[in-house]
C-alpha cells in the first residue's frame, strides 16, 4: 500500500519517499485527507475548469475564475482565497502548493485594476501568505517559501501634505522573484524589487531593493549578507 501511494505522489514530486518511521495510522489519515481534497477539487468543474488533479482544502474560494489559469496537481490549503480581478489575472504552473489561510489577490479596486500574479512550476508556499498583484508579481520555478510571506507591488503617493493620502493615488512598478529561491518565513517584499535566481532570503527580512542572483539576503531593511558563488 505504501509503495503504491509513494508512486502516485511521485507523479507530482519525483524525489518523494516516505520516511521509514511513518506509521500506518498517520498514513491512513494522510490518504483520507488527500482523497477528500481531490473530491473538493472536482468543484472546479462547476466553474468550467479542468481540475487537473487539484487538491483543495476546506472553504477554498475563487473570484473572477475566467482569469485564473493553473497547471497539474495544484494544492490549496484550507481557507485559501484567489482573486483574479485584474488585467491579466492569476496564472499558476504545475505542482504549485499554497498553504492554508493564504490570499492571492491581484487587486481590490474596481476603479484601478491591478496587473497580474504569475507563479511558476514547482513552487511551494507556507500558510498565511499574502500575494498582491497590483503592479505585477512574478515568482519563478522551484521556489520554496515559508509562512507569512507577503508581496506588495504598489505604493501610496504621499507628497501633498494638504490632501489625504488615500486620495493621492498609487505608484506601481512590480515585483519579480527569480527561479530556485529559498525564502524564509515572515519575509516581506516591496514594490520595485527584483530578486535574482538562486537567492536565499533570511526569515523576517524586509526587502525594499533589488539583489543579483545567488545572493544571501537578510535584515530590516534587507542587505547583502553573502553570496552563494
Amino acid at each position: 500500500m505504501k509503495n503504491l501511494i509513494q508512486k502516485a505522489i511521485r507523479r507530482r514530486n519525483p524525489s518523494f519517499s516516505f520516511d521509514p518511521e511513518l506509521g500506518n495510522v498517520a498514513l491512513c489519515s494522510f490518504i483520507w485527507t488527500q482523497c477528500w481534497g481531490l473530491l473538493r477539487g472536482l468543484k472546479l468543474l462547476f466553474l468550467f475548469k479542468n481540475p487537473k488533479m487539484a487538491i483543495l482544502g476546506k472553504q477554498v474560494s475563487f473570484f473572477n475564475t475566467p482569469k485564473i489559469i493553473f497547471g497539474r496537481f495544484l494544492k490549496l490549503g484550507n481557507d485559501v482565497h484567489i482573486s483574479a480581478l485584474g488585467k491579466q489575472g492569476v496564472s499558476m504552473g504545475d505542482n504549485v502548493s499554497i498553504g492554508a489561510f493564504s490570499r492571492v489577490v491581484v487587486s481590490t479596486s474596481f476603479n484601478h485594476l491591478g496587473e497580474y500574479i504569475k507563479i511558476g512550476n514547482n513552487v511551494g508556499m507556507g500558510e498565511y501568505a499574502y500575494l498582491g498583484g497590483a503592479g505585477g508579481l512574478e515568482i519563478g520555478d522551484d521556489c520554496i517559501i515559508g509562512q507569512y510571506f507577503s508581496c506588495h507591488p504598489e505604493n501610496h503617493i504621499a507628497a501633498d501634505l494638504d490632501t489625504a493620502i488615500r486620495h493621492q493615488g498609487v505608484s506601481r512598478k512590480g515585483i519579480k522573484i527569480g527561479k530556485n529561491c529559498w525564502i524564509g518565513s515572515k519575509v516581506t517584499i516591496l514594490d520595485g524589487v527584483e530578486v535574482g535566481n538562486g537567492c536565499i532570503i533570511a526569515a523576517g527580512a524586509v526587502v525594499n531593493k533589488s539583489f543579483p542572483e545567488n545572493s544571501i539576503i537578510g535584515g530590516v531593511p534587507a542587505k547583502l549578507l553573502n553570496s552563494r558563488i
